[in-house]
């Protein structure tokens, strides 16, 4: 047995005995510096002495010396990666990094992680190490640190578009490593980031365009946007997608914020950063700046709105309220952009993605406010005087005469330029929230209502933080750009109506946003908020009819706490509270969980910031008995005006309060009684101890929570009161399915005041407890979870009770020490049932962590000095709610003394060694029987939880002799050991006791189940195992979120720091923890451990699962020592479930990861699971492949590349991290050692990685191998190519052989395989160094970069020679003539100044020269692939019948490589079998036949010339047969795919006699014969052909749309659809910018320089004008033509209608939807037109969906009013009244969509023509007006409103309705209708509000016409 040493002398820290009071030490407490402070701040809240300053700093040192020592020998993986951690460890303990250091290691790892080769663990490892130390914005400034960019771009540029797929991370790691590095790059490099980006910006591609705008709002530096702004903002509006708006917005929000400082965009300051970061080619062009530098005096960014012109906000507003997706039954208006990504690659995902919307756009509004324009009136309401806004206005009296009839023009009325709260983009918001107020509503919600909630969320969240920025001394913004008073108001004002209406929504999603936003708002502006949420809640409260109502106002109530409870945020709220604290009593039901949980969130909040207690008995007599106070009350009026409430002085509100604090006793009492209500209806505790299921558990600890915070906060008289109750009930009651939360209970009023709980309650329960204990309670024997029986309820009642006592304050256990013992003793001798002793032992456990453990021991709101006071007792209320900065903050903390860690030691000597020693003697018994096993079980579980409540009171010592053991045997494998990461402790640990030696196998899970618990608690119940680090961070995190009012938010309730204080605590427990001692003992666990990972009883190989997986995170070592283990049980022979286990447990990412992951260890993992296949249980293999699939997913490509990479930038960063660190001669030797080690490693993973390679080829070979293991084995080779060493000969040999295998997945890992190992033979040939390599960046010999001329001409001569020359093969100087362009960007925007191409090559040599090393490789490849019988089977299995209608790829990829390496010398083996395939019609064999084709032209694309003209005077003949007569419909999509393939990136004259024949088919096709299945056969083929070429399609494009534009009205359906297709297509490649040349300069200058009107972007619709008039006028002709009836479908006017409907629908869904709209102008009259034909439905629909969708693009603002003005014509001049009726939808529609673009004279207009339509003669399109106007009126100025409203009135009241037959009766009546729908658009058009002017209206005027005549529809 193990005796407990004698520890009774040791104390906390253990620096001596002398040692009493906690001291900070000097280098900590006298220093000045901030952060210095800050960590005086964090040693002040703990109760024992950190280490000092000079102490922590030497550890950083000697850490840095490791990661210096790391990198100087290339120890990359582990050395810096473990080292790394150590860092992130030390910074926990929140000592300051000095700057000088933090700068120099910043620069170390920026440089690693952009060192080319780079494993991406290690390049992820310093990104977020970067990340971390650069962070904040105080420590490191760009005057303090610059870094280059072209590093990052030059890696990312190479990766992001591969000609390979590939999923790596290395794209979205650079482009994190860009975001953070951006603010460090220097502003100089401005002019030479547009001059490398620009030129690759091609509107014609969309992956050009979403690449290169990534590339320029990650790397443009965010301080001087001056010059690039403009700029950004056309390509902006000229671009339609929404993957592009999402980045644009996100870059805007962060200029928006930054730039409220006018001082950081200064030029000046480009001049005073230091340039000293300049890449080796990187250059500084100096551009012409005097258009946005002049002037001496720097003011700023300031345009008309925030840094925005006016033209730029509208556009922003525009994107802003299309990103709320709200649908409007449109057909889906808002998908043109979404559709136009569709076209985008998937390299495009593998870059970060850019934040969420919503959060930026908020930001970008909130820091674009200022006071820069003349106020309005302020609003009594949710919305002022002629701003459009919410609904619910005091609609101002407008004086003067009006109309006498409806079509008098408003516009006459031109208002004041006035916005809300002096701000435009206040104003814009607010019209914003207007168009949007009707989806807030939750009758009206959906997908968008969270997004719309979330916006007013982030809104109000942006304007608290910017408000409480400018409130501070230091804020650089100038005065007269802040946020003023009034704009705060108006803002909360328009937000308030749908904030309260979205409350009551449902989504949970939904009320959160609202509840921030409320939160937020009552904060803000606490008089507008807090009386509507009252007068709603109130009620609801007090009837409890609806549940959902119910729910909401709780909800609502909880958010504006800080204002019901703090008296400086709202001084008069907190009288309210004792009334909503009544009302919410009913709250606590078990019946309503969700209702429960609510409330209690709410009483959880508030109790933090009050005390609750009587304050009227303090005072003499009442002071507001003598007052008449009866306070008002803040009503909405249903919006109509704010009735403010009656304003009382601060005593009144005072005596209000003290008066209502004497209800508080009536409240606890009835809260208590409520509380025990809902224990007692408790369902019945199952076996587990829990009282129902997961909701149950969740009320019962969401109450206690809320009752614990509400009796620390009670007054003494109060708490007593509660402590009576709590034992009244607790001695007259045993609730068996109570135990539990009866616990819980008691421990709330033991966390208040232990000693009094104690006191009350010890003496009961332990009188209970013998009682019970006499009387047989717990005497049967049990050791399973088991259902209670009835005579032990009373036992586990008082247990449970007890053990909530001991719960605080072990000072308070020791006036009980022997009645404790005594009872402890007892109930480790005679309860025997598994609840009873397990009670028993968490009782034992519970008084030990309180007696040792060091925890704070109150969470008052106030300091308890302050508490205790006698005036704060009189006078609590006035520190309602009050906040605290840290320094005020002192804590109360519990340290163990002397006596109670006697008293432990007792309790150890006295109970838990006499428990150890019969432990002892059972393991020494031979006869285990169920006696036996109870004994065991109770007694190992008594020991068990003795030693968890210890776990901070013994310091482990790790001894050299272990220490020297875990580093030989850790799983850090082939590493020195100074290299293996340690730390030196602190603080105070424990050295725990053995609870149980090891045991054999028990014959009983129960046993083995405690024995593996025993376990845990010794291996891991460490320090802070009670005290969780993790735990900590969430909830600290949690309560700062809870707590937090506004964003960098500085002081915070004291309940706050109270878990800071604790947080740092488990801070510096968590860093003691890190290093553990493993020794023998440990070691004989953790083996049985693994053994019982693979035991037969599927539970317990769960939990030892469960605990290995734990155990790998504290032991290093476990991981190797376990593997051995578990390969073994995977041999032949061994049992089912023991195998089972073993692969469960390799399945484990600790293990199966961790050993695929490391190279040495690779080929016996990768040899123990192919090896499974003995055993052919269905569910053992289904194991194996699971582990399998798992462990494959994590092995990588072997690369040692970076070991050779040079790069000079990271060995100066070294250095000079270097010369801030002392070294000697030890730590030189030190690194040399290391290096050697690595070189040493890195020759032992070849070696095993050879040795893998040759045992899994192997297993390939072997034919007895089964076929899944073959496949697995195929993947793991395929894996193991390397490109960093040459291809094995046999490696390539088993992919070529396998690639003829039976199996398509076999064959499909083959020809990956072949495709990689060709691809590596030609990489190693031509990369020119280590790091190119890496990259793989290869140099084609034949690649060149010639000079060209940013003009014009030179795009114009590239294009058309694409069509017209083909280049000059003998030309001795490089020119646009003797080149091949396979892919252009360049040129469309602006050129770089030189073009990238290839020259053609040598009429008979050679191109490529294979590297030397890979010579073997290449004779196997020539010795299987020079075959006949090769081609035979491979072409066999290509011709197998399978699933795929086009071309498959990788079959084209692997024929392509061979050929590329072999040339023409299989040429002559494959041409006979492609002959035959090409003569066989069968589409298995055409397919097969494309594949190889293909394969064979693709590789030849560098041959000699002779030998590509060879080739291609074979297949020339086949062309036109192949590709024409022959070719079936069932063929089309593979030779359509096949063309798409050959042009995909490919030079069109490279493919000169393909070309040919696709053009001369497409010109020579008869489109009008008899069937249209010839006429698609050719379209499908050039449609493949065009839309692959793109751009280089130019020079083609005006014949080709020549040819088509005569096939409009074709007789084939098909064909007119690819003429639809060709004009947009053709619109897209002819769109081109307008600079005034095509240089970079020049076109950023010119962007700052125009007008807004000016089209630099050429985005105006010009190449179909011609076109479009021909139609216009052509339709009048061919629309009086039009066949009748069933024939109309043939009509030429249907048929180009269709046409015109397709093209014009596919361009509003392209990247240039906007140059749609010169189109669609001309045509608006037809397309209106082509929606009232009767007998055409296809046409109605096509037109119906392009009207629509068309207001779904923002159309260049000078085009809204041509728009307007078609939709007007169509409206009033329109014969037909089905046009108009369609009309009128499409221009609401439209005005909600461009809302921001509409200008007020235009909304006036819009009114005016509604106004005139409501006399038109159709009943239909009267109503369709009034539902128009109605939604329209909701957005419009108010005054229109007022206006109209007295027309209608008037017009009302004027008309007299003569006799029926009167001939101008049916005209009165018309116009008595029109007036009515009028009044009747102005009332809907206030859904959720009633104006002044309603009542009136309804009453009288309404009422007087409510027995008019009918007015039936006119086609009734």
């Amino acid at each position: 047995m193990t005796i407990i040493p004698d520890v009774s002398r040791l104390t906390l820290d253990d620096p001596g005995p002398e040692m009493r009071q906690t001291q900070i030490p000097d280098d900590i407490n006298q220093a000045s510096d901030r952060y210095m402070q800050k960590l005086k701040l964090y040693a002040k809240s703990i109760p024992y002495a950190i280490e000092s300053n000079a102490r922590m700093q030497d550890m950083l040192d000697f850490i840095l010396r490791r990661i210096t020592q790391c990198v100087e020998a290339k120890d990359f993986e582990p050395g810096l990666v473990q080292w790394d951690s150590m860092i992130t460890y030390w910074n926990m303990l929140k000592y300051p990094f000095p700057k000088e250091k933090r700068i120099r290691l910043a620069k170390l790892y920026f440089h690693i992680a952009t060192t080319p080769g780079m494993p991406t663990q290690v390049m992820a490892v310093c990104a977020d190490g970067l990340s971390n130390l650069t962070r904040s914005k105080k420590k490191l400034s760009i005057d303090d640190m610059r870094l280059p960019w072209k590093p990052i771009y030059n890696i990312l540029r190479e990766d992001l578009f591969l000609t390979r797929r590939q999923f790596d991370q290395l794209a979205w790691c650079m482009g994190y490593i860009a975001d953070i590095s951006r603010r460090f790059f220097h502003p100089a490099a401005i002019e030479e980031m547009l001059s490398t980006f620009l030129p690759g910006f091609n509107g014609t591609n969309l992956d050009s365009v979403l690449s290169s705008q990534y590339y320029l709002l990650t790397f443009l530096p965010l301080t001087h946007p001056q010059s690039y702004l403009p700029m950004l903002c056309r390509l902006w509006e000229s671009i339609n997608s929404y993957m592009y708006d999402d980045r644009m917005l996100q870059f805007l929000s962060r200029l928006a914020e930054m730039h409220v400082d006018p001082t950081i965009s200064d030029p000046a300051r480009i001049y005073d950063i230091l340039d000293d970061e300049k890449s080796e080619d990187e250059g500084r062009p100096k551009w012409k700046q005097d258009d946005y530098h002049a002037g001496q005096t720097w003011s700023g960014l300031y345009k008309e709105v925030g840094i925005f012109t006016e033209h730029e906000w509208h556009l922003i507003m525009c994107k802003c309220l299309a990103s709320m997706a709200i649908p409007l039954k449109d057909a889906g208006s808002l998908t043109t952009g979404p559709m136009a990504d569709s076209s985008s690659s998937f390299e495009i995902g593998r870059l970060p993605k850019a934040n969420w919307r919503i959060p930026s756009l908020a930001k970008l509004i909130v820091y674009s406010m200022a006071p820069d324009s003349a106020p309005a009136p302020p609003s009594t309401a949710s919305t002022p005087w002629y701003t459009p806004m919410t609904s619910g206005v005091s609609t101002p009296q407008v004086s003067g005469s009006v109309g006498e009839y409806i079509t008098v023009p408003l516009r006459n009325w031109e208002p004041p330029k006035l916005y809300l709260g002096g701000s435009k983009a206040l104003d814009s918001l607010a019209r914003l929230i207007a168009s949007t107020e009707h989806f807030f509503h939750p009758t009206n919600s959906g997908s968008w209502t969270s997004d719309l909630t979330a916006f007013v969320k982030y809104i109000v969240y942006e304007f608290n933080k910017r408000w409480h920025e400018e409130q501070l001394s230091d804020c650089k913004i100038p005065l007269t750009r802040r946020l003023t008073r009034e704009m705060k108001r108006e803002l909360v004002k328009c937000l308030r109506t749908v904030v309260l209406l979205a409350i009551f929504s449902q989504d949970n999603s939904t009320v959160s946003n609202v509840q921030s936003a409320l939160k937020s708002m009552s904060c803000m502006e606490p008089d507008l908020v807090f009386q509507p949420i009252l007068e709603r809640a109130i009620p609801s409260l007090e009837a409890l009819v609806e549940t959902q109502r119910t729910l909401s106002v709780i909800k609502a109530l909880s958010s504006i706490v800080p204002a019901i409870v703090s008296r400086e945020i709202y001084y008069p709220g907190a009288k309210h509270l004792i009334t909503i604290l009544h009302l919410l009593v009913p709250g606590i039901d078990l019946n309503d969980p969700t209702k429960t949980l609510c409330t209690t969130a709410f009483l959880s909040e508030v109790s933090q910031y009050i005390m609750f207690g009587d304050v009227t008995s303090s005072s003499e007599g009442s002071e507001a008995s003598d007052m008449d106070i009866s306070p008002g009350q803040i009503t909405l009026d249903d919006g109509l005006e704010d009735t403010m409430e009656l304003k009382l002085s601060n005593e009144a509100e005072d005596a209000l309060l003290r008066d209502s604090t004497g209800s508080f006793a009536s409240w606890v009492a009835s809260f208590i009684r409520r509380v025990i209500q809902l224990l007692e209806n408790l369902p019945e505790e199952g076996p587990n101890g829990s009282a129902g299921g997961t909701t149950e558990v969740q009320v019962v600890d969401a109450v206690t929570g809320a009752c614990s915070q509400i009796c620390v906060h009670l007054s003494d008289p109060l708490f007593d009161l509660v402590l009576n109750m709590i034992f009244d009930y607790a001695s007259t009651n045993v609730r068996s399915n109570a135990v539990r939360a009866i616990h819980q209970l008691v421990e709330c009023i033991a966390n208040a005041h232990p000693k009094k709980t104690l006191a009350k309650f010890l003496p009961f329960c332990a009188a209970n407890i013998r009682t019970e204990i006499e009387h047989g309670a717990s005497s049967v024997r049990t050791t399973s979870p088991s259902l209670p029986l009835p005579s032990d309820a009373t036992l586990h009642w008082n247990l449970a009770i007890l053990r909530g006592c001991v719960y605080n304050d072990g000072s308070a256990l020791l006036e009980y020490k022997s009645e404790l013992l005594s009872l402890l003793t007892l109930l480790r001798d005679k309860t025997f049932s598994k609840q009873g002793y397990t009670w028993s032992g968490k009782l034992l456990s519970s008084a030990l962590i309180t007696l040792t453990h060091t925890y704070p021991i109150e969470n008052k709101f106030v300091n308890p000095e302050q508490w205790n006071d006698e005036e704060f007792q009189r006078n609590h209320h006035l520190y309602w709610g009050k906040l605290f900065e840290p320094d005020e903050v002192k804590i109360t903390w519990h340290v163990p003394s002397a006596e109670e860690i006697d008293f432990s030691l007792q309790l150890f000597r006295e109970l838990v060694e006499p428990a150890m020693t019969r432990l002892d003697l059972l393991l020494e018994t031979s006869s285990r029987d169920a006696i036996w096993r109870n004994d065991f079980c109770r007694y190992l579980s008594f020991v068990r939880e003795g030693f968890s409540g210890i776990p901070t009171l013994f310091k482990e010592f790790i001894s050299p002799d272990v220490l020297q053991s875990m580093l030989a045997s850790s799983d850090i494998i082939n590493e020195i050991p100074e290299m293996i990461a340690s730390i030196e402790s602190s603080g105070f640990w424990v050295l725990p006791h053995r609870p149980a030696r090891r045991t054999g196998e028990e014959n009983t899970v129960d046993a083995v189940q405690m024995l593996i618990g025993s376990i845990r608690t010794y291996l891991l119940e460490y320090g802070d195992s009670k005290d969780s680090y993790y735990v900590n961070c969430e909830q600290y995190n949690s309560e700062i979120g809870v707590a937090r009012q506004y964003a960098g938010q500085k002081v915070w309730p004291r309940a706050v720091f109270v878990r800071r204080a604790r947080f740092y605590h488990s801070s510096r427990l968590f860093w003691n923890s890190i290093e553990r001692a493993r020794g023998p003992l440990e070691n004989s666990l953790l083996d049985d451990v693994v053994e019982w990972s693979m035991w037969h009883y599927p539970s317990v190989r769960q939990s030892s699962q469960s605990l290995l997986e734990s155990l790998t995170s504290v032991y290093d070592g476990l991981r190797l020592r376990a593997l051995p283990a578990l390969y073994t049980a995977l041999q032949p022979g061994t049992d089912d479930d023991r195998m089972k286990g073993a692969l469960w447990t390799l399945n484990i990412s600790s293990f199966g990861r961790f050993a695929i992951s490391e190279p040495t260890l690779v080929p016996e993992i990768v040899q123990q699971l192919l090896g499974c296949h003995h055993n052919e249980k269905p569910s053992i293999q289904n194991c194996v492949s699971t582990v399998t699939d798992t462990c494959l997913a994590n092995f990588s490509e072997p690369c040692y590349l970076i070991y050779d990479v040079k790069n000079t930038a990271l060995d100066e960063a070294l250095l000079a991290l270097k010369s801030r660190l002392s070294f000697n001669k030890s730590e030189d030797s030190i690194t040399l050692r290391a290096r050697e080690k690595r070189i040493e490693r890195v020759r032992l993973m070849n070696e095993e990685y050879n040795r893998t390679t040759q045992a899994v080829l192997e297993i390939a070979d072997d034919a007895t191998t089964h076929w899944r293991y073959a496949i697995v084995a195929v993947r793991v080779l395929r894996t193991l190519l390397r490109r960093d060493t040459p291809t094995s000969p046999s490696h390539l040999r088993l992919f070529l052989e396998k690639v003829c295998d039976s199996d398509p997945t076999m064959r499909y890992y083959a020809h990956r395989g072949i495709m990689k190992a060709l691809r590596y033979i030609k990489l190693r040939s031509y990369c020119q160094s280590p790091a190119a390599l890496a990259l793989f960046s290869q140099i084609n010999p034949l690649r060149c970069h010639i000079p060209i001329e940013g003009s014009y001409s030179s795009t114009a001569e590239i294009l058309i020679n694409f069509r017209s020359r083909v280049p000059i093969r003998s030309s001795e100087t490089l020119d646009l003539n003797s080149i091949y362009c396979d892919t252009l960007h360049q040129g469309w925007l602006a050129w770089s100044g030189t073009l990238a191409a290839y020259k053609p090559p040598h009429g008979l040599k050679s191109t490529f020269k294979w590297e030397p090393s890979n010579a073997e490789a290449l004779s196997c490849l020539r010795e299987i692939a020079v075959d006949a019988d090769f081609w035979k089977k491979l072409s066999g299995h290509f011709a197998e019948e399978n699933h795929e209608s086009t071309v498959v790829q990788d079959h084209i990829s692997c024929v392509k490589s061979i050929f590329q390496v072999l040339g023409d010398e299989p040429w002559d083996l494959l041409k006979p079998k492609l002959e035959t395939l090409l003569a066989d019609q069968d589409k298995n064999k055409q397919r097969a036949a494309a594949e190889l084709l293909a394969g064979v032209l693709n590789g030849s694309k560098h041959w000699p010339q002779e030998t590509q003209d060879r080739i291609w005077q074979w297949f020339t003949p086949y062309i036109k047969k192949t590709l024409g007569q022959s070719m079936k419909t069932e063929t089309v999509p593979i030779w359509t795919s096949f063309v798409e393939y050959m042009f995909h990136h490919k030079d069109p004259r490279r493919l000169q006699p393909l070309v040919e024949h696709i053009v001369e088919q497409f010109k020579t096709m008869d489109y009008n014969g008899p069937s249209s299945l010839e006429s698609i056969k050719v379209l499908a083929l050039f449609r493949a052909f065009y839309t692959e070429l793109g751009w280089k399609f130019t020079s083609w494009s005006d014949s080709t749309m020549e040819r088509f534009w005569r096939e409009a009205h074709s007789e084939h359906d098909d064909v007119r659809s690819h003429v639809a297709d060709m004009m947009a297509f053709c619109n897209g490649i002819k769109w081109q910018p307008k600079p005034t040349s095509l240089d970079v300069e020049a076109f950023v200058r010119e962007c700052r320089e125009v007008t807004d009107d000016a089209d630099i972007m050429g985005i105006c619709g010009t190449y179909h004008t011609s076109r479009v008039l021909e139609l216009v006028d052509n339709f009048k002709v061919w629309r009086e033509q039009r066949l009748p009836g069933v024939r109309a479908h043939q009509s030429t006017y249907d048929r180009v209608g269709i046409v015109v409907c397709r093209w014009l629908f596919l361009s509003v869904h392209n990247t240039d939807a906007i140059s749609a709209f010169d189109y669609i102008l001309p045509l608006m009259p037809e397309l209106f037109r082509f929606t009232e034909v009767h007998d055409n439905e296809e046409l109605v629909r096509h037109a119906n969906t392009l009207l629509v969708r068309m207001c779904g693009v923002a159309p260049p603002r000078s085009m809204i009013g041509p728009l307007l003005n078609a939709i007007f014509s169509a409206i009033q001049t329109s014969p037909s009244w089905k046009v108009r009726l369609k009309a009128l939808p499409i221009l609401q529609v439209l005005y909600f969509r461009q809302l921001p673009l509409i200008s007020e004279s235009e909304v006036n207009e819009i009114l005016d023509v509604l106004c005139h339509c409501l006399d038109d003669e159709v009943v239909e399109v009267r109503e369709m007006v009034g539902t128009t106007l109605s939604g329209i009126l909701r957005l419009s100025p108010r005054r229109s409103v007022v206006t109209l409203k007295d027309r209608f009135v008037k017009l009302a009241g004027k008309i007299q309705l003569p006799d029926r037959v009167s001939p101008v009766y049916n005209a009165a009546v018309r116009q008595r209708h029109a007036a009515i729908i009028g009044i009747c658009a102005l009332i809907d058009s206030f859904p959720y509000t009633i104006e002044k002017w309603m009542p009136g209206l309804l009453t009288t005027v309404m009422l007087e016409h409510t027995h008019d005549p009918v007015r039936k529809s006119s086609f009734a």
